[in-house]
């Protein structure tokens, strides 16, 4: 079977780009697979520099060579106007082929961004859509996304997942609950303006200095600029308690998990959240979350089941949950494992690429 594959492939690395990765490592092994790699240097949407609108144009023309005679094509949409105009003529050149066209949205902003204020792109992308095989989206809160748009049997939802590599086991969730009195976060996302690392970090230097030496705080993922990153840097650099790892990934993305107690994810970014993998992640390897209820996350976190809804661009609401588990730090294991025991039912690789598989192999 011959796929063209046109989705962003790590670096850098976004919940879009990992799972992008993962599916067309395991297609490539029982596929004819052609890869037009959409990533780009940048974390900014839209079109910043003439050198992004060339890379547009080489992307264009690679769909109109490589779609011709190909079984079945997937292709991630983009949330931003200029990439939506750009899958709209992504969709013009595969025009023939539309039949054999998986779209996947990692995400639920470009209704509100492009289909709410656009009645032109949104009379475009609807044209399109109903001729296509296949929407994948990521749960239930993204299915009226599509709304009037395109037949709902169309629509297929395949949540996120965690690495295998992630998954830890009960006996060591309730060691790292039971045998240390430190309580450990945890952020694991890019560190860009809306995602609450800011919120995160105030919540940390608001606490008293006796609370502040029973806490500590990872943070793990690239900036959106070289300036952020230096001052963020220079923001913790006398601060003992807080560490910035940088990009991580396997062995070392592994341990940050395992050694943590909550992943902190206070987002509000104004694309709206699809299903954070680190969310995923931080059930799989037997953490308690605490997040707030924007976009997506609402169909994968529930509060007080799964941890701690905490109120958007708000460090008090943060600080307030670190104060009050600070001193029983044991009594959270029962949510870790039961995170561990939905993660191992919902969100496995395999059964994600199972579900992938299925979809994008019909399309024949």
């Amino acid at each position: 079977m011959k796929v063209l594959f046109i989705a962003p492939i790590p670096p850098p690395i976004t919940g879009n780009s990992l799972a992008a990765k993962v599916l067309f490592d395991d297609l490539v092994k029982y596929h004819d697979i052609h890869l037009i790699n959409l990533s780009k240097n940048s974390f900014k949407q839209g079109i910043n520099s003439s050198n992004r609108i060339i890379s547009i144009f080489r992307v264009l023309k690679r769909v109109f060579l490589y779609s011709k005679n190909v079984d079945s094509i997937y292709l991630t949409i983009s949330q931003s106007i200029p990439g939506n105009i750009r899958d709209i003529l992504i969709y013009i050149i595969c025009y023939n082929k539309l039949n054999k066209l998986v779209i996947h949205l990692h995400g639920g902003g470009i209704k509100k961004v492009i289909f709410d204020k656009n009645k032109i792109l949104k009379f475009l992308n609807k044209y399109f859509f109903k001729r296509i095989k296949a929407v994948i989206v990521l749960g239930q809160s993204h299915i009226d996304v599509f709304s009037g748009m395109i037949k709902n049997e169309k629509i297929q939802i395949v949540p996120n997942f965690a690495e295998s590599i992630l998954f830890t086991d009960k006996k060591s969730i309730r060691i790292k609950f039971n045998s240390d009195q430190h309580l450990r976060l945890l952020y694991m996302s890019n560190l860009i303006p809306g995602k609450g690392y800011e919120e995160l970090l105030n919540a940390f230097l608001s606490l008293d200095e006796k609370t502040k030496k029973m806490v500590s705080i990872d943070f793990a993922g690239d900036f959106e600029s070289l300036k952020d990153k230096k001052s963020f840097i220079k923001k913790i650099e006398n601060l003992k308690q807080v560490k910035y790892h940088g990009v991580v990934r396997n062995k070392h993305k592994k341990k940050l998990f395992a050694n943590s107690h909550i992943l902190c994810l206070p987002t509000y970014y104004r694309y709206l959240e699809g299903q954070p993998i680190s969310i995923l992640e931080a059930y799989a390897s037997g953490c308690v979350v605490i997040s707030t209820d924007h976009g997506g996350i609402r169909d994968v976190f529930k509060d007080k089941i799964n941890g701690f809804e905490v109120e958007k661009k708000s460090s008090s609401s943060i600080q307030g949950i670190i104060t009050k588990h600070i001193k029983n730090i044991e009594e959270l294991t029962p949510i870790a494992l039961s995170n561990f025991e939905i993660a191992q039912r919902r969100y496995n690789i395999d059964q994600y690429l199972i579900n992938m598989k299925k979809i994008i192999e019909k399309s024949i």
